[in-house]
């Protein structure tokens, strides 16, 4: 049976590549990189032989022509190098992730894959900051977080559940690491593409219908739109969503808030957070440790980076 050795939640955003200068000066901007870069460390020491990172898509590999819920690449990774992040083909495992693919269907998870796989800062933001230096073979699987409707938080419990199986089900001697990446809370000029109020609104939901034939053209003014729009945190609720997981108690978020209220309390970038609880209750949802919360509306995000290293149960 493989081993899981490190879990990670990490937030990302492209504005730490891109608007480093004007935070530099802070020193939560600081906790939040050497925290990161302190999780480079732990990949080292862990040593993996195979990397699943669970993230979100910003409407750069899935569109509104199809949107699934749980993807998975099951060969070539493209990252979209967005904003100083990874550009172009990763490292990956096709042999093994058919084999994880595949078990997650024998658990009844009807999952798209992709033998092609083109992925955003979602998943790229970690590949740069998690892994860094450690060229470790990637399994990326990219949750619907922006595009409703989503799947519900209960169902990424029962997600987390078959991918724990999958990654049992791998050779013996294989140790894996886990990273979920996205969140906390923040709120996105991201419309309900079912019901546009602006013309805004109305451009980003073309740009999400049309941008996978060049999501280029629609770039400057989406990036505009983005950097303009006023930062919405709600630090107590990261500080308690931090808190549950701290006390190995994150599966039982959704018995806290309902899916519909989540938006409307931390933002619908909160909707990450998925990824969070999947890669918390693969590791038991064991205590995790929080190597730093930074409220940082500067990055029009609750930014924090947690670990969950196994304990014997």
């Amino acid at each position: 049976m493989a081993k899981v050795v490190l879990g990670v939640g990490a937030s990302h955003t492209t504005l730490m590549n891109t608007k480093w200068n004007i935070v530099d000066h802070l020193e939560r901007a600081h906790d939040f990189k050497n925290a990161l870069l302190k999780t480079q460390e732990m990949v080292k020491e862990a040593d993996p032989d195979l990397v699943i990172i669970l993230g979100s898509n910003h409407f750069r590999g899935y569109w509104l022509d199809m949107m699934p819920a749980f993807c998975i690449s099951v060969g070539e990774v493209d990252c979209a190098g967005e904003h100083g992040t990874p550009k172009g083909e990763q490292l990956t495992n096709q042999p093994l992730a058919i084999d994880i693919c595949n078990s997650l269907m024998d658990s009844n998870f009807d999952m798209t894959f992709s033998t092609r796989l083109g992925v955003d800062h979602g998943i790229s933001h970690a590949i740069q900051w998690v892994l860094g230096e450690n060229k470790i073979p990637v399994v990326p699987i990219v949750i619907n977080c922006f595009a409703p409707p989503l799947p519900k938080m209960e169902r990424c419990l029962d997600f987390a559940q078959a991918l724990k199986k999958a990654i049992a089900e791998l050779p013996a001697d294989m140790k894996v690491a886990v990273i979920a990446t996205g969140g906390l809370s923040h709120q996105l000029p991201f419309p309900d593409w079912r019901k546009p109020k602006s013309d805004n609104d109305d451009f980003l939901v073309d740009s999400w219908k049309n941008g996978r034939k060049d999501w280029t053209v629609y770039e400057k003014r989406r990036r505009e739109i983005i950097i303009n729009s006023p930062p919405q945190l709600n630090e107590e609720w990261d500080r308690n969503f931090l808190s549950l997981m701290e006390q190995g108690k994150l599966n039982t978020l959704p018995s806290t808030i309902e899916d519909e209220q989540l938006t409307t309390v931390a933002g619908n970038g909160a909707n990450e957070v998925r990824a969070w609880m999947i890669m918390a209750a693969v590791m038991d949802n064991q205590p995790a440790d929080i190597l730093c919360y930074s409220p940082m509306p500067e990055w029009l995000t609750g930014m924090a980076v947690a670990t969950i290293t196994p304990q014997p149960i």
